[in-house]
């Protein structure tokens, strides 16, 4: 049965972990946010109660895994576990900030693949499909055994900057160090600007970094992107070492604001111009604060791709 929306049974559902972001996919889905109850015991366990009749619904539950990663993991898994047993139709997560996402691989003997570990939970506590954007490792998606849409953040960042920036021969996209190359050399295509690395390097143990700029950034405005943002450290390090080389000015781009321990402060202290991030982390108090970081939403894109789904459209098309 479908809606004015044409919204075929879509509901949604929100944990604590960012709820203006819920609220905002709620509003351009025009939709309201299906009552629950998501709250800890004493002891600090999680308790979840829907408080409306889901049976038989399409349900989407919109909750990233950022800090507290665990708490807010636990919730996901509840939810999930509670809509099953309430015999919703389907379950999609909703995951903007997949956490985890770094540990994709062993790293030494003896350690895990939490990535990997994290799909099987979601996949085991009852999710039918999952919806994220920006993993950090594409592979991630061949973790889950359920269909898996990784959205691209790229169309948002690329109007962004077309909004302040503008296009044109000034602009010079820069990855902060060789890993995150095809990330900018997308976004440079889609300007039509010039790419630059930051090479960072040792040249003998015990000295420390270099930083070589590969790429003639002199008199440009440089643009720096990468997916995650954490401690800040790598970005303000390479807007530094491109001033040095004769940036006229530095902004950074990432699509999930981490910023865990002194990463404001350092932000706010460097000599980036601005520090752009989006909204699929839900924002502390001193990011707010920040004069040098702007946030944009995700939400639109999010809740399209979520309407898609819902009609059984094509979901990659949006990317077209």
């Amino acid at each position: 049965m479908s809606d004015k929306n044409g919204a075929r049974g879509m509901r949604l559902l929100t944990g604590n972990s960012n709820r203006p972001l819920a609220e905002a996919i709620a509003q351009y889905l025009k939709l309201p946010l299906t009552k629950a109850v998501v709250r800890r015991f004493a002891d600090m366990e999680v308790f979840v109660e829907i408080q409306e009749n889901v049976r038989g619904e399409d349900m989407f539950v919109i909750q990233s895994t950022s800090y507290p990663a665990n708490d807010h993991l636990m919730e996901l898994l509840i939810v999930i576990d509670a809509l099953r047993r309430a015999s919703a139709r389907r379950i999609t997560a909703v995951i903007p900030y997949f956490g985890y996402a770094r540990q994709d691989r062993k790293v030494g003997p003896r350690t895990p693949i939490s990535a990997k570990l994290v799909a099987n939970l979601i996949t085991h506590a009852g999710a039918d499909r999952v919806l994220t954007i920006d993993l950090h490792a594409g592979q991630i998606q061949g973790f889950f055994d359920i269909p898996t849409d990784n959205l691209y953040g790229m169309p948002v960042i690329v109007k962004d900057i077309e909004d302040y920036l503008g296009t044109g021969d000034h602009l010079m996209v820069v990855s902060p160090d060789v890993g995150g190359v095809v990330r900018a050399r997308a976004l440079a295509k889609r300007l039509g600007a010039d790419l630059a690395i930051v090479d960072k390097r040792r040249e003998r143990a015990g000295e420390s970094e270099v930083m070589n700029i590969i790429g003639d950034v002199d008199g440009r405005s440089c643009i720096l992107i990468d997916d995650i943002v954490d401690s800040g450290g790598t970005i303000c390090n390479a807007a530094e070492a491109l001033l040095k080389a004769g940036a006229k000015d530095v902004c950074a781009y990432a699509t999930h604001g981490v910023l865990s321990g002194g990463a404001v402060a350092r932000i706010q202290s460097s000599k980036l111009k601005s520090m752009v991030i989006t909204d699929s982390i839900a924002a502390t108090d001193a990011v707010m604060k920040c004069s040098n970081i702007r946030r944009i939403s995700i939400a639109p894109l999010l809740g399209e791709a979520m309407r898609r789904i819902n009609n059984e459209e094509s979901v990659s098309s949006l990317f077209d």
